[in-house]
C-alpha cells in the first residue's frame, strides 16, 4: 500500500509539472501571424522586454485590431484546485520552481508573480480542512478573492518598483476569464485526473489523514 501510494504521489507531481509545461507551450505559441515590415519600428518594441502581453496589446491597438479575448491563467487554476484537494501532490518547493520557471519563460518580472501565487496556494492549503466540508460556491468565492488579491498586489509592487504594469483592462479581462475557467478546471481535475478532496481516513505516503 505504501509503495502504491508513494508511486502515485510522484506520478501526480510529475503530472502537475507536465501541465505547467503544456500551459507555457501554448502561451509561447506565435498566435499573431500578421506580416510585419522588415524595417518597421514596432518590430522590437522596448516594452516587449518587460511585458510581452502588454506589447502585443498595444501593437493591436495601434493597428486597429483589438483582441476582445484573453486566455485564462490555467496554471494557477490547477495549482489552486490541487492545493485544496491534495496538497501533498503540489508541495511548496514544486510550486515555487514551476511558477518561477513560468515567469522566466513568459518574460515576466522573475519571482514576483511566483511568490504571490505560492503564498495564495499555501493559504488555500491552510484552509483545506474548512473548505473541504463547504460547498463549491464558498471555494469559488475564496479563489476569486485570492486571485483579485494577488493581481492587486502584483500591480502595487510593479508600480513601487517603477515597472510599467500591464494595462488594467487587460489584467481585469484575464482575471475574469481565469475566474470563469476555475469550475471547468475543477471538473477536469476531479473527473479526468481523479484529484478529489481527501476524506477523513484517506491514506497517502505519509499515512492516514485527519
Amino acid at each position: 500500500m505504501d509503495d502504491l501510494s508513494s508511486a502515485r504521489l510522484w506520478l501526480m507531481r510529475a503530472a502537475f509539472v507536465a501541465l505547467a509545461l503544456v500551459n507555457a507551450f501554448f502561451h509561447l505559441l506565435p498566435l499573431e501571424t500578421q506580416p510585419v515590415g522588415l524595417f518597421a519600428p514596432e518590430l522590437s518594441p522596448p516594452l516587449a522586454a518587460i511585458d510581452p502581453a502588454e506589447a502585443r496589446l498595444r501593437d493591436l491597438l495601434n493597428h486597429g485590431r483589438v483582441r476582445m479575448w484573453v486566455a485564462p491563467d490555467l496554471l494557477i487554476c490547477f495549482a489552486f484546485a490541487w492545493s485544496l484537494r491534495r496538497p501533498d501532490y503540489v508541495p511548496a518547493l514544486l510550486l515555487a520552481v514551476v511558477f518561477l520557471v513560468t515567469d522566466l519563460l513568459l518574460q515576466r518580472p522573475p519571482g514576483l508573480w511566483a511568490v504571490l501565487a505560492l503564498l495564495a496556494c499555501e493559504n488555500l492549503k491552510m484552509r483545506g480542512r474548512t473548505l473541504r466540508d463547504s460547498t463549491f460556491g464558498a471555494e469559488w468565492v475564496t479563489v476569486t478573492l485570492l486571485l483579485a488579491g494577488i493581481l492587486l498586489a502584483n500591480r502595487i509592487v510593479l508600480s513601487v518598483m517603477l515597472v510599467p504594469p500591464p494595462t488594467l483592462g487587460l489584467s481585469l479581462l484575464e482575471l475574469g476569464m481565469t475566474i470563469l475557467a476555475y469550475p471547468v478546471v475543477v471538473l477536469v481535475t476531479q473527473t479526468l485526473m481523479g484529484v478529489r478532496k481527501a476524506a477523513p481516513g484517506d491514506l497517502d505516503a505519509a499515512g492516514p489523514r485527519a
